[in-house]
């Protein structure tokens, strides 16, 4: 499917390319709005089609206003542009899209005045003026229709999006497709090499002529109940699917741990569990605060507490698990931080469907920290897995699963070197590292973002 409309969060603004979306240290500034950055001027140009109307609204306005105002702009002017059906490929139009705006909560209708009255303050004078009613029903369609834009590589959700086709794909909490962006390429000089921006609808296995695509709108490690809580408030419907009908791995997302056939009862079971989701709530306050040594003691006090207790599929203990790694190979512990990834990667492998994007990630991080921490074998085998997976779920094209076969090709040389002579190979290793090590250190971001949805839900 070609790209619909998008823009950037404003948090993002000086670090992603407004063309692109490749993450660069550092970006060229638009002269006229001083707001729009790019990675040079061949972005630019392929960029200015989007920009040109928007630069000069923001100019004139004096200020940025937020990403889903910016959004409906940039959809109105291309409405007004190439009308409401762009291609051929289309199935549907912005109009057609429900937006729900009748069963939004109080605190929600607010929003959509405020966001409305900023919108036509920022609307240009001279541009085709529309109906508020018109303008309401589209920042409806995108609260509960936009779709999460992440960067270039996959790694870091930096945008918002709205695609007419991928509305009509209905949810399942164990579905048969996933959605992925696929930024293409407008780096060429030359643009007739240049590949469209494209939202791609993946198989993750073999569909049965006239069995329904579906994808799924929120993540599957969340239990049956909030699943359904999310989707109901979020999406404005009730979830029939199968695994949230009859709870399907709910047991083994709040089980106790099993040793030679002996269960902890299930008040040891709830105690570690309500001790492990306040131990979240605490863990987010200090990662909020910069504080990374005081989240890794209280991600060790949690697992101490709660291992010998929880299953390896307990959500909380997980959650626990992904911080810990997460931050401990941002500080560089990477042996601390390659055990606690490969025990959350086990536990999510019960969890997951064998092909889901999630896994992996999971898998290709846990790949990396081992091969950080200098476990070899260990680390190349993860990262096999991940290519695997993503060579699925992204596709050969796609920059993260180019990223993989490196890593891939890369470990196994390694692996091989390190089979022939272990001391030659750890001191060359040691010599790579100073050099240029393979970083994936991003700064940790919040538990909830660790695993993220798809779809983009302004909260």
């Amino acid at each position: 499917m070609n790209m619909g409309s998008s823009c950037h969060f404003l948090s993002q603004n000086y670090r992603i390319c407004h063309s692109c979306f490749r993450r660069q240290d550092k970006l060229q500034r638009c002269g006229q709005c001083k707001f729009a950055h790019y990675c040079d001027r061949t972005c630019q140009r392929a960029g200015w089609a989007e920009h040109k109307q928007e630069c000069g609204a923001i100019k004139t306005y004096g200020k940025v206003p937020n990403e889903n105002i910016r959004l409906v702009s940039r959809i109105l002017w291309r409405l007004d542009k190439e009308g409401g059906v762009v291609s051929d490929t289309q199935l549907t139009t912005l109009e057609e899209l429900e937006d729900h705006t009748a069963d939004m909560q109080e605190d929600e209708l607010k929003e959509l005045k405020v966001d409305i009255h900023n919108f036509l303050d920022y609307w240009p004078r001279n541009s085709k003026q529309h109906l508020v009613e018109d303008i309401s029903h589209m920042f409806g369609v995108i609260n509960c229709n936009g779709f999460t834009v992440s960067d270039q590589r996959g790694l870091q959700a930096v945008g918002v999006g709205l695609f007419p086709n991928l509305c009509l794909v209905n949810h399942d909490c164990w579905p048969n497709c996933t959605v992925i962006l696929n930024h293409g390429n407008q780096s060429a000089v030359n643009t007739m090499f240049h590949s469209q921006r494209r939202i791609e609808l993946r198989s993750l296995g073999k569909i049965s002529e006239g069995e329904e695509l579906t994808v799924g709108y929120v993540d599957y490690i969340n239990l049956s109940e909030e699943r359904r809580r999310l989707l109901k408030t979020q999406y404005f419907f009730d979830c029939t699917c199968e695994h949230c009908t009859n709870h399907i791995k709910d047991d083994l997302k709040m089980a106790g741990k099993e040793v030679d056939g002996v269960k902890p009862s299930d008040e040891q079971v709830k105690e570690a569990t309500d001790y492990c989701f306040g131990m979240l709530d605490k863990l987010e306050k200090a990662r909020l605060n910069g504080d990374y040594h005081e989240v890794v003691k209280i991600c060790k006090e949690c697992v101490e507490k709660t291992e010998p207790v929880l299953a390896d599929t307990h959500i909380y203990l997980l959650r626990i698990w992904s911080t810990l790694s997460e931050v401990q190979a941002y500080l560089q512990y990477f042996d601390d931080a390659a055990e606690y990834a490969r025990k959350m990667v086990e536990g999510y492998m019960k969890l997951y469907h064998p092909n889901n994007a999630t896994l992996g990630m999971a898998a290709m991080r846990a790949g990396v920290t081992h091969w950080q921490a200098g476990q070899i074998e260990v680390g190349h085998g993860m990262i096999c897995k991940a290519y695997a997976i993503l060579m699925i779920t992204h596709g050969p094209t796609h920059p993260i699963t180019k990223d993989l076969d490196a890593m891939r090709i890369q470990t196994e040389m390694e692996l091989r070197m390190f089979k022939q002579n272990e001391y030659v190979y750890h001191s060359m290793r040691e010599a790579a590292l100073k050099n240029k090590p393979m970083a994936m250190m991003h700064e940790p971001k919040s538990v909830e973002e660790g695993i993220k949805n798809l779809f983009h839900r302004r909260k």
